[in-house]
């Protein structure tokens, strides 16, 4: 079952059937290396995070490493849900985007979009990143984006992305403490302040929106919000498949309209979540949506690893993962397509055997 968040359930219900492709945006900050600040991955190669889910979610293997991104307690990189629908019910395609990455996917016949745009720097020392230029690389590119599927579903891979997006939507004047969510059972918020205070110490006063972008956020945001915007005059539905750092991609978007006064059409739009994240008393996603100006159709595929005995997916209903690599909107995904509960945690088991 779908359940609505924000917005009413017809939306999402004139998709019902159709096919989509799947784009992954993957970038590595250097933010991920502070010690505590995230568990999205291998301690130590969590640069490797959206590169091996990236080959997952493609090709059923890992062949930048030896086994799949997994925390140190086990749990099982959410690409495995991402590529369990895949397999039930084929996306059109698979479409990779690098935003700077330090480690390529190792792939053949996959249509992988490079930018020329770097890994970003840790955000408590400043990102480093051309802000305005890897925006207007999204609007080319959503310029010239060519589909034959009804609509897109568009997914992240960023290890301390939540991260980054809390420092992001803080900047930019949002009341977004303690809404977004984290990799962690329980939030790492006194690190997290810590990095907080030395990023905010490096945005100047009369920084602008990209200064402040540059300073404090990362690539996938930023590139995410050129493209919803460069997309504004295609007749193409979005899924936004992901939790708080796609609604911090919407609150960039949401800043750049009053900046320019701009029109945005948000009818197209639709941001797709886990029930994990849904339900996390620790963030609060339909509070960040509803920090927009514009009204935004949100919603989480009721779905949970209660059919399962695997330890490691158990895991999740305890709150140690809860969404990435386009999990939530691959799940709404399958159920819109008549794929079952059942089915997708026998296809998720099938991983671990």
């Amino acid at each position: 079952m779908i359940k609505t968040i924000t917005g009413n359930k017809d939306f999402i219900e004139s998709l019902r059937g159709k096919r989509a492709d799947f784009l992954l945006c993957m970038s590595n900050t250097k933010t991920a290396e502070i010690p505590g600040i995230t568990q999205a991955g291998i301690p130590g190669l969590l640069h490797l995070t959206p590169t091996l889910d990236a080959e997952f979610i493609a090709i059923g293997e890992v062949r930048s490493l030896g086994n799949i991104a997994e925390t140190p307690k086990g749990v099982p990189t959410p690409a495995l849900i991402t590529r369990a629908v895949h397999l039930l019910h084929p996306f059109h395609q698979i479409d990779l985007l690098n935003l700077g990455l330090e480690v390529s996917p190792k792939l053949e016949h996959f249509r992988l979009h490079t930018f020329g745009i770097s890994p970003s720097d840790s955000i408590e020392r400043g990102a480093n990143i051309p802000a305005k230029e890897v925006f207007e690389k999204a609007i080319a590119f959503a310029q010239n984006l060519t589909l034959q599927s009804d609509y897109i579903i568009l997914g992240e891979s960023v290890p301390a992305g939540t991260t980054t997006a809390l420092a992001t939507a803080l900047a930019l004047g949002y009341d977004a403490q303690d809404k977004f969510s984290s990799s962690f059972k329980n939030n790492p918020s006194d690190i997290k302040r810590a990095v907080l205070e030395r990023a905010f110490s490096r945005i100047g006063n009369s920084d602008d929106l990209f200064d402040i972008l540059s300073v404090v956020g990362d690539n996938m945001l930023i590139f995410n919000a050129g493209l919803i915007l460069g997309l504004q005059n295609r007749n193409l539905p979005i899924l936004l498949a992901g939790g708080t750092q796609m609604a911090c991609v919407l609150l960039i978007v949401n800043r750049i309209l009053q900046m320019t006064e701009g029109k945005f059409d948000s009818s197209k739009i639709a941001l797709c979540t886990t029930k994990w994240v849904a339900e996390d008393r620790s963030s609060d996603i339909k509070a960040l949506l509803e920090m927009n100006d514009f009204p935004l159709n949100a919603y989480y595929a009721d779905f949970d690893f209660s059919l399962t005995d695997h330890p490691a997916l158990r895991l999740y209903d305890q709150g140690e993962a809860k969404e990435g690599v386009g999990a939530g909107g691959a799940l709404v995904y399958a159920l819109l397509n008549g794929i079952t509960k059942e089915q997708i945690t026998r296809k998720v088991e099938s991983f671990l055997r």
